[in-house]
């Protein structure tokens, strides 16, 4: 297992260092493609978490995700989506900016689009919110729409590793099942921004399934009960008015080292798929037999920007 010397306290969002494409100039993206052309794409959302965590907890656990992972490879990360797709028991929450669906899915097929124009033809799309159900509808609107030769993937951390979320009568480091802003979730958190946990604010609450616990998945997935968390509304209560803490378990359990082993392989496994896609698709290589647009027309499209015979994405489908 890598040495990532966790917690990782430092971000990277206001430096100029090659992390962000945002932070870098026109000259360091032609550059940096030439050598890695993978772009990290950190969805998270806006929402309570508590009393004792931040409104943007996702988003910056995406975000510092994203950024391990390209100090070590070499690769880039986007700024991050800030808002996100919710399920029905999370409206009401003030403080939960609730995307809707279409939008979000608009949003996201459009960053992917942008990026790939610019010549991030390889993306990770990385997920730290409870939107895994809508995130892949993007990336396929994506494909039918522009129908050009690219490798798109969704990773959601927490599905990365189902079992090291899972509470200890199901073989996980947690004394209780993991929900939302809680045991878990502070403890990731605290591996990856502990100046922002204040833990002495932390509340538990007490949340109880409607249905026996045998049909409904938790997040993550790892107990593999046959039906998912989002495929569903009625088996759990609105948060607004069952949980109005924001805290959906026992918070006050938070601890850094229940789950940094779990982070050290996320990390380790986001390393290996993005060495893996540089093996298979070297800079400026992209899938074949995937497109049905003329030779002549993929051609021009996947050329250099601004070289001689390019043409934008954005001549063949618009809008985005």
């Amino acid at each position: 297992m890598s040495n990532w010397n966790l917690p990782i306290r430092q971000g990277h969002m206001d430096k100029p260092d090659g992390v962000y494409f945002q932070n870098m100039t026109g000259k360091d993206i032609e550059e940096r493609l030439e050598k890695d052309d993978i772009i990290l794409i950190p969805i998270g959302s806006t929402e309570t978490h508590g009393p004792h965590a931040p409104y943007g907890e996702d988003t910056l656990i995406a975000s510092r995700i994203a950024e391990a992972v390209a100090v070590r490879t070499g690769c880039t990360v986007a700024m991050p989506a800030w808002y996100g797709s919710h399920p029905m028991h999370h409206l009401g929450m003030p403080g939960t900016i609730v995307m809707p669906d279409d939008t979000f899915i608009a949003m996201v097929r459009a960053i992917i689009a942008g990026f790939w124009n610019a010549g991030f033809r390889k993306q990770i799309l990385l997920n730290a919110h409870g939107q895994e159900y809508i995130i892949p509808t993007a990336i396929q609107e994506f494909g039918k729409r522009y129908q050009v030769p690219a490798l798109i993937i969704n990773a959601t951390w927490f599905n990365v590793i189902p079992t090291r979320i899972l509470d200890k009568p199901h073989g996980g480091p947690f004394e209780t099942p993991w929900v939302h802003s809680d045991e878990g979730e502070t403890s990731v958190a605290l591996n990856f921004f502990p100046e922002m946990i204040r833990m002495e604010n932390a509340v538990d609450t007490y949340p109880k399934g409607v249905l026996p616990a045998e049909h409904i998945d938790r997040p993550g997935q790892g107990l593999h009960r046959p039906i998912p968390w989002y495929a569903q509304i009625g088996a759990v209560g609105s948060e607004c008015i069952c949980f109005p803490e924001g805290v959906v378990g026992s918070a006050t359990l938070g601890d850094a080292s229940k789950i940094s082993g779990g982070i050290e392989e996320l990390l380790d496994y986001l390393v290996r798929l993005h060495d893996d896609i540089l093996r298979v698709y070297p800079p400026g290589k992209l899938p074949e037999n995937m497109t049905l647009r003329p030779k002549e027309e993929i051609e021009a499209l996947t050329k250099k920007p601004f070289s001689e015979g390019w043409r934008p994405l954005y001549t063949v489908a618009y809008p985005p």
